[in-house]
C-alpha cells in the first residue's frame, strides 16, 4: 500500500448506500437491527439488571445506536476528527458496560468498533482504532487466547472485506457515473452536429434559390434602367418567379432528405441538366452506395456550379461528369466559359467557400479554378 493509500479515505461512493441491491439493504439492516437487539437484550437479561440499571442499559443501548449513527455521518463526510471521536464514546461506553455488568453488550460494541474502524476509516488511523477495539476484547473475554485471537483476527479480516468490497462498489458506481456522463455528452454532440447539418442544408437551399432569383430580378432591374421593352423585362420577372418555385420544391427535397426519402442522384441530376439549356451529364462506373450526406453534397455542388455558370457566364456549354471509383465519387462541373454576364459582380462569393466546407467536413475536397477553355468545379467526396 502507498504512502497516499495510508491516509486516503474510502470514496463517498464506498462509504454510502447508493449502488446497493435491494437484498444487500436487507441484509444490511437485519445486522443492524441484530445488533441492537444483542444490546437491548443484553440489558435486559443480566442477572444484576433491575430497576434504574435496567432503564440506564437500555438508555446506553439507544445512546450506542445514535453514536453509531454520528460515526457513519462523520464518516460519509470524511471529518477524522469527529468519526474518532465518536469511537472514542463509543468504547467508554462499552467500558461502562462492562464496569456494570453489560458483557455482551460491551463486547458487540468492541467488536463493532473495530470493525467499522477497518471499513470506514483511512488506514492510517483505522489499524490504531481497530487494535484498541479488538485488544479491549480479547482482555475482557473468557475464552482461551487461541480461541480470543482467531476470533479477532476473523473480525478484522471481515472489516477489511468490507471495506473493499465497498471500494469495488464505490469504482462502480463512479465508472457508471463516468458512462451515463460520456453517453449524455456523445448524445449532446449527435443531437448538435443533426442541428448544424440540418442547418447547413436549411442554408443551401435558400442560398442557391435566392441567389438565383436574384440574378433574374437584378436582371430586370438593369432592364429597366435601360428603358428595355415590356417583354424582357416580364421574361426575368417570370424565370425569378419559376426560381421561387423551385426554391421551394428544393426545399421539399430537403426536407424530405432530412427524413432520408432522397430521389435517386442519377436521376437529380438528369433532372437539373433538363432545366439548363446547353448542359448535359455523363455518369461513369459502377453505382456505389452513397451516405445521404455526401449525396446531399453532390446535389449542392451540381446545383450551384449551374448557378454560378448561369450568373458569370451565360449561354456558355455545361458539361456535368459523376465518375463511381472505388473509394470516392467524383463530380466535375466544367462549363465553356463567355462573355461574362450582366451578374458578374453580383453575390458575395460564398457558393464555393460554403461548397467547400461541405465538402471538408465528409473528408472530401472541392477545387474550383479557369482551365483550357471555361471555369471547372470538381468534388472528390469518400464513399
Amino acid at each position: 500500500m502507498t504512502e497516499n493509500g495510508w491516509t486516503r479515505w474510502p470514496s463517498r461512493e464506498a462509504l454510502g448506500h447508493e449502488g446497493l441491491s435491494q437484498p444487500r439493504r436487507l441484509i444490511a439492516w437485519a445486522v443492524r437491527l441484530m445488533v441492537l437487539g444483542m444490546l437491548l437484550w443484553g440489558a435486559f437479561t443480566t442477572g444484576s439488571a433491575s430497576g434504574w440499571k435496567a432503564v440506564a442499559g437500555v438508555g446506553g443501548a439507544l445512546l450506542a445506536g445514535l453514536l453509531a449513527w454520528a460515526f457513519y455521518r462523520a464518516t460519509l463526510r470524511h471529518l477524522l476528527l469527529p468519526a474518532l471521536a465518536t469511537l472514542v464514546m463509543l468504547q467508554g461506553l462499552a467500558i461502562l458496560g462492562q464496569i456494570s455488568g453489560f458483557r455482551v453488550p460491551a463486547l458487540a460494541m468492541w467488536c463493532g468498533c473495530g470493525i467499522a474502524a477497518l471499513e470506514r476509516l483511512p488506514m492510517a488511523a483505522a489499524l490504531p482504532a481497530a487494535s484498541v477495539a479488538f485488544g479491549s476484547y480479547g482482555v475482557v473475554s473468557d475464552d482461551a487466547v487461541l480461541t480470543t485471537a482467531v476470533t479477532g483476527l476473523g473480525l478484522a479480516l471481515a472489516g477489511y472485506t468490507l471495506r473493499l468490497d465497498a471500494e469495488a462498489r464505490g469504482n462502480a458506481q463512479r465508472l457508471l457515473a463516468q458512462e451515463r456522463a460520456a453517453r449524455a455528452a456523445e448524445a449532446e454532440s449527435a443531437a448538435l452536429a443533426e442541428r448544424a447539418r440540418i442547418a447547413r442544408e436549411i442554408h443551401d437551399v435558400l442560398a442557391h434559390s435566392l441567389s438565383a432569383q436574384l440574378v433574374h430580378l437584378e436582371a430586370a432591374r438593369l432592364l429597366v434602367e435601360r428603358g428595355a421593352d415590356r417583354e424582357q423585362i416580364l421574361e426575368r420577372v417570370v424565370a425569378a418567379r419559376g426560381m421561387a418555385r423551385d426554391g421551394l420544391a428544393e426545399t421539399r427535397q430537403a426536407l424530405s432528405a432530412l427524413r432520408g426519402e432522397l430521389t435517386p442522384l442519377e436521376d437529380f441530376l438528369a433532372q437539373l441538366v433538363g432545366e439548363a439549356p446547353g448542359a448535359e451529364v455523363t455518369i461513369t462506373g459502377e453505382r456505389t452506395y452513397l451516405s445521404a450526406e455526401a449525396s446531399q453534397a453532390v446535389r449542392r455542388v451540381a446545383q450551384e456550379a449551374l448557378t454560378n455558370v448561369r450568373k458569370h457566364a451565360p449561354g456558355a456549354e455545361v458539361r456535368l461528369r459523376l465518375e463511381y471509383g472505388e473509394h470516392q465519387v467524383t463530380l466535375a462541373v466544367r462549363d465553356s466559359g463567355g462573355s461574362p454576364g450582366e451578374l458578374t459582380g453580383a453575390g458575395g462569393g460564398y457558393g464555393l467557400l460554403g461548397m467547400r466546407e461541405r465538402a471538408e467536413l465528409l473528408g472530401g475536397s472541392l477545387e474550383a479554378g479557369p482551365d483550357e477553355e471555361g471555369f471547372v468545379v470538381t468534388l472528390k467526396v469518400p464513399v
